[in-house]
């Protein structure tokens, strides 16, 4: 099973940007399928963005066009970049493993102020 321990989270203003690191251990994100999740208080965990082993990543529709998930092999790492963020993607955001399930690192919070 892969530990993923995710970093860069924070606080920011409407409009800018910060980009989220995911360290992965136990397993290659080469031939893996992560994702980055999201979740606000009381609300559903809610997928965000994904990468499949082979490459092919796919968007909710809310971030579309603004963030983009990405890996390094070398560091097996994932990373999330996120561009023009809005108070809305304010959540503890979860990078995320698939093997049959969905399993979460420990989540890191990002904050954006209006």
């Amino acid at each position: 099973q892969m530990q993923l321990e995710e970093s860069g989270g924070g606080l920011v203003q409407a409009g800018e940007s910060l980009r989220l690191s995911c360290i992965a251990s136990g397993r290659s994100v080469s031939v893996t399928h992560v994702a980055w999740h999201r979740q606000v208080p009381g609300n559903q965990r809610e997928l965000v963005a994904r990468i499949y082993g082979g490459g092919t990543t796919e968007y909710a529709d809310a971030v579309k066009d603004r963030f983009r998930i990405s890996r390094d092999f070398r560091k097996n790492t994932v990373y999330l970049q996120m561009t023009s963020l809005k108070p809305e993607d304010a959540a503890v955001y979860y990078c995320s493993s698939f093997n049959g399930r969905w399993y979460y690192g420990q989540g890191i919070q990002v904050t954006v102020s209006s």
